[in-house]
């Protein structure tokens, strides 16, 4: 056998946009993509497409969701003519508060073990899904998932480095409380204790048999059966903070989306508790803004991160769970206010500080199916493994979503109990004239609206295809008068960046760069696909 190197690519190369007549597929694992074709051309729609996509992708991609998640959703009916939206976040524990947690010596929430874990909300997504818009059983749909991790699923190129560098954060809090991490250690570790490599089987039989429960029970063991009792007993005996009262509560919501104008175009977001709020505000500001006619300019990437900056400080400070919030989503978004913002943007960079509104390593999919529906999902453990605390017996790995919680008694976004957290993860949607022209995301924490908006501007004002919307170089900003540039940026723009007051740091890797997913509905009535070359993604197409 030949032998070889799976992370050298020594020559350059390209992807082209792909397009489709029937339906599409797309997910940054191909085998996942491929099992969201297949359920179409067995007549299944886009909302089943997704569904069986999600529950493989935490065997896929572990180091990015997993049966602890939580997911958000964009759901185009064509029917309808209409756009619906999912909130599957879950809510801290009833038993931890902020003080709690401070009364443990924190300054601020930790990223691993059970704090930051927060009662998932992904499976109870994928059933409300199903019951509303799914034509297949979840038994249909879950066998594709429970198939591979009995039989075992290849490890992807990008999966394996970002599983490689997460082993070293979950093994430093495991030398100190080891319990919560055993059963973790022992289904993502190999026996000699070393991470999966690229190529590696990876099997996981109690993930099989956790996804036949949820199956059939309608995810309802999670909540309120075996499952349920499972992850309290196991919180009981390891430190963690769960009740049955966590989970017999729990239900996701359907919400309006929240949604802008640029340019003829309408961007479609989830709202608070998400940050895609984050995305819609930029635009807001952009859109007053003469952008010049050459991306890959200095002042067109000084406007972008100066509209970016100007939103994050506002939604870092003012977003929370809705019911939590005293600040608006209308004025947030409001033009009066995109206005005020607009006017602080010099050719200078600024230290972004959030304004006054008031006027008086998770994964992203998306599916298109012959009928024209069209689904925006995302799914997330947050910090790549999450709070590396697994269920032993179950196929369950949980989040660390709670670590985006303040301590700070004074914020919308303080920690308590039953509350939802700031989320990272934002499906979105883009409509012209009410007519869908499709789903897109960026999967990447911080990264998620900061890729939105480029998505956006590449696509509205730079006329570029689903791929090379995606292929574009990117840029990041970090905090502060502090931005990342990918190596692919053009120096001389990088240089003049710098002139401009931004604090440029040139990324030593894509992997932190966004991984997203596109899928148009073009004027002829076919689908056009691009897919993330920062990852391992494919575009399934039929």
């Amino acid at each position: 056998m030949p032998e070889f190197n799976p992370l050298r690519y020594t020559y350059p190369s390209h992807r082209n946009v792909v397009y489709a007549r029937q339906a599409a597929a797309c997910t940054s694992v191909p085998q996942g993509a491929q099992i969201g074709l297949e359920v179409m051309k067995a007549g299944g729609n886009a909302v089943d497409a997704a569904v069986a996509m999600a529950a493989a992708m935490p065997l896929l991609e572990p180091t990015g969701n997993g049966l602890g998640s939580d997911c958000f959703a964009l759901v185009w009916i064509e029917r309808e003519k209409r756009l619906y939206g999912l909130n599957a976040s879950g809510t801290a524990p009833l038993a931890l508060e902020a003080e709690t947690v401070k009364d443990l010596g924190f300054q601020a929430m930790p990223t691993e073990g059970w704090i930051p874990a927060m009662v998932p909300g992904a499976p109870a997504g994928w059933a409300a899904l199903n019951r509303r818009f799914g034509t297949k059983s979840l038994e249909e749909l879950f066998r594709p998932a429970a198939e591979l991790a009995r039989e075992g699923s290849p490890v992807a190129v990008n999966v394996a480095l970002q599983w490689s560098e997460d082993v070293r954060r979950i093994a430093v809090a495991a030398q100190e409380n080891p319990a919560p991490y055993a059963y973790w250690k022992s289904v993502f570790l190999k026996e000699d204790g070393s991470p999966y490599r690229a190529g590696d089987l990876f099997r996981w039989k109690e993930y099989a048999q956790t996804l036949e429960e949820l199956a059939a029970t309608g995810c309802e063991s999670y909540y309120r059966g075996p499952l349920m009792e499972k992850i309290v007993a196991f919180s009981r005996k390891t430190g963690g903070y769960f009740q049955p009262e966590d989970f017999l509560a729990y239900q996701p919501v359907w919400v309006d989306p929240i949604a802008t104008e640029y340019k003829g175009y309408t961007v479609a977001e989830i709202p608070p508790n998400g940050h895609g709020i984050t995305v819609l505000m930029a635009l807001n500001i952009l859109k007053g803004l003469s952008l010049p006619a050459q991306k890959d300019s200095a002042e067109t990437y000084h406007k972008i991160l100066e509209a970016i900056k100007l939103a994050f400080a506002d939604t870092k400070t003012y977003v929370a769970d809705p019911r939590y919030m005293r600040t608006r989503v209308e004025d947030l978004l409001s033009e009066e206010y995109a206005a005020r913002r607009r006017a602080l943007i010099t050719g200078q960079a600024l230290e972004p500080e959030a304004g006054d509104p008031s006027c008086g390593g998770t994964i992203y999919l998306c599916t298109a199916d012959p009928m024209g529906n069209m689904v925006s999902f995302i799914q997330s453990n947050y910090t790549t493994f999450g709070a590396g605390v697994a269920v032993p017996g179950t196929g369950i790995s949980l989040q660390n979503r709670g670590a985006n919680f303040s301590l700070d008694s004074s914020s919308d976004n303080c920690l308590a109990g039953g509350k939802r957290s700031y989320h990272t993860i934002i499906p979105g949607f883009l409509l012209k004239q009410g007519k869908a022209v499709g789903p897109f995301g960026v999967m990447g924490a911080f990264m998620q609206p900061q890729g939105h908006v480029l998505v956006v501007v590449n696509t509205v004002d730079y006329h570029m295809n689903p791929q090379e919307a995606l292929d574009a170089p990117r840029m990041q900003w970090i905090g502060g008068k502090k931005i990342q540039l990918e190596r692919e940026v053009p120096a001389h723009v990088g240089r003049q960046l710098a002139a401009m007051g931004h604090q440029v740091e040139v990324a030593n890797t894509n992997l932190n760069m966004g991984r997203g997913q596109i899928i148009w509905r073009t004027e002829n009535g076919l689908l056009a696909a691009g897919t993330e070359p920062r990852c391992d993604g494919t575009a399934a197409v039929w």
